[in-house]
């Protein structure tokens, strides 16, 4: 399974691709989208747009896992962020993928083993992971991360599918009701 990883931002959304083979994520490509700050808001916005739908036609993921971001410092912040992820949403909704949401803690979690993880901290456990010859920038690591937290996150249900008769009324309550999963 291919996975397309989301961090999204306005002024850079994260990208990360692997694949999940045998139970082993598989880095493919990783990198960022950017926004010019000099440019409307809907330029920008588009920017991402188009950006995420080149990603997809050109790697052709079959699923994407999108970061749930919260910014609560400034209001006008996280307005343009919460913009931003509707943006990447719409585009990988366009594109015709399923996504998943994760929040930040739900990643470090996956990732890292804590969800006080630091960031550098993420992007050494994504090169290990990865078995990355270097660290990825900080954005990229972080959408890598969502895409391996997704990557768990399957094989972890897919256990649990074989394990119970239940297993989509289980999975939805193990994602807190933030992805909706399709019954088997």
């Amino acid at each position: 399974m291919r996975i397309l990883g989301i961090d999204p931002g306005l002024r850079v959304t994260g990208y990360g691709i692997i694949d999940f083979i045998d139970g082993q994520p598989r880095y493919v490509a990783s990198g960022v989208i950017r926004s010019d700050d000099s440019t409307p808001l809907p330029t920008r916005l588009h920017t991402l747009f188009a950006g995420i739908v080149e990603l997809v036609n050109h790697y052709k993921p079959q699923v994407a896992a999108v970061e749930i971001v919260f910014v609560n410092v400034n209001p006008q912040s996280t307005l343009l962020l919460g913009q931003a992820r509707g943006a990447a949403l719409t585009a990988l909704t366009h594109s015709g993928l399923a996504i998943s949401e994760y929040t930040a803690l739900q990643v470090k979690k996956a990732t890292v083993g804590h969800g006080k993880a630091a960031k550098s901290q993420v992007q050494d456990m994504v090169a290990r992971l990865l078995k990355l010859p270097g660290q990825p920038g900080a954005d990229a690591a972080d959408a890598l991360a969502t895409a391996i937290t997704h990557a768990q996150t399957v094989r972890f249900m897919g256990s649990l599918s074989a394990a119970s008769p239940n297993a989509s009324l289980l999975q939805a309550r193990v994602r807190g009701g933030r992805t909706s999963w399709r019954k088997r």
